[in-house]
C-alpha cells in the first residue's frame, strides 16, 4: 500500500497525513513531549504535527494544502466551527477535511478530578453527527473524529451499565448506524448517523488515541437506540 508521501491522489495523501500526524502526535503526547491538559491544548498541539507533515504530501508546484482552525460554517442545524479545517488544492481541485477533536482527562486542567464521563461519550457521538453535516451540505469532503483520554474504562468496560453506554466507545465496538436518543444531564440529545463507526483505541503511554471516520452503513443493520438500557 502507498503511504501518504507516495499516493498518486492528491486527496489521498492530505486525507493520510491526518492520520499520520495523529500517530505521531499520540507517540509525543505517550512520551511526553507534547503536554495536553485539554481539548484546546490537543487542537493547537495536533494542528502543529498536521502542519509540518503537509510539505510531504505535496508533488506539483500547482498543490498547496493547510490548515485553519475554528473555521465558522452554516448548516441546516444552525453555526458551527470546525475544530481543524484541513484545505488543499491541486489541478484535480479543492480538498476540504474537517477535523473535531475531544479529549478526556481524569484531572482537569484545573488540577480537580473531572466527572462528566457521560457527557464526553455522548460529545463524541456529535461530533460524529455534525462531522457527517458538514459533509452531507458540501462543507468538506471528508469528515474524521480524532479522540482521546486517559481513562481506562472507556476503553476496556468491566461492565457496560448505565445509560450513557448507549453512547458506546469501548474498543472493538462498532456503530451500525442509526439513532441515539438517550437523555444526558437531563438534556434531550438527537444523533442521527447514516454511517457506521468501529472503535479502534491505541495507547501510547497512559492515553488512548482512536480515529473515526464513517464508512456506508449497512441499512438492514441499522437500528435506533432508546432508553432501554441498564441503568447502573
Amino acid at each position: 500500500m502507498n503511504n501518504f508521501i507516495t499516493d498518486p491522489l492528491f486527496e489521498n495523501r492530505l486525507r493520510r497525513a491526518v492520520t499520520e500526524a495523529w500517530a505521531a502526535f499520540g507517540r509525543k503526547v505517550g512520551g511526553g513531549l507534547i503536554p495536553v491538559n485539554k481539548e484546546a491544548s490537543m487542537q493547537l498541539q495536533y494542528a502543529f504535527v498536521l502542519k509540518q507533515l503537509l510539505p510531504l504530501a505535496l508533488h506539483h508546484p500547482d498543490e498547496w494544502a493547510d490548515v485553519e482552525l475554528e473555521t465558522g460554517v452554516r448548516t441546516t442545524t444552525g453555526t458551527n466551527n470546525i475544530d481543524i479545517l484541513l484545505k488543499g488544492a491541486s489541478s484535480a481541485g479543492e480538498v476540504k477535511i474537517g477535523i473535531e477533536l475531544k479529549c478526556y482527562r481524569t484531572i482537569a486542567a484545573s488540577g480537580r478530578t473531572r466527572g462528566a464521563h457521560d457527557i464526553f461519550m455522548k460529545d463524541v457521538y456529535e461530533d460524529l453527527h455534525v462531522l457527517e453535516e458538514y459533509v452531507s451540505a458540501g462543507i468538506v469532503s471528508r469528515g474524521v473524529a480524532l479522540v482521546m483520554n486517559d481513562l481506562p474504562r472507556f476503553v476496556q468496560p468491566v461492565v457496560k451499565n448505565g445509560k450513557c453506554w448507549a453512547y458506546d466507545i469501548s474498543h472493538g465496538f462498532t456503530f451500525p448506524g442509526g439513532k441515539i436518543n438517550v437523555p444526558v444531564g437531563g438534556k434531550v440529545v438527537n444523533v442521527d448517523l447514516q454511517k457506521s463507526y468501529c472503535f479502534d483505541w491505541k495507547k501510547f503511554g497512559g492515553f488512548w488515541f482512536a480515529e473515526l471516520e464513517g464508512v456506508s452503513a449497512n441499512s438492514a443493520a441499522s437500528a435506533s437506540i432508546t432508553a432501554n438500557v441498564q441503568f447502573a
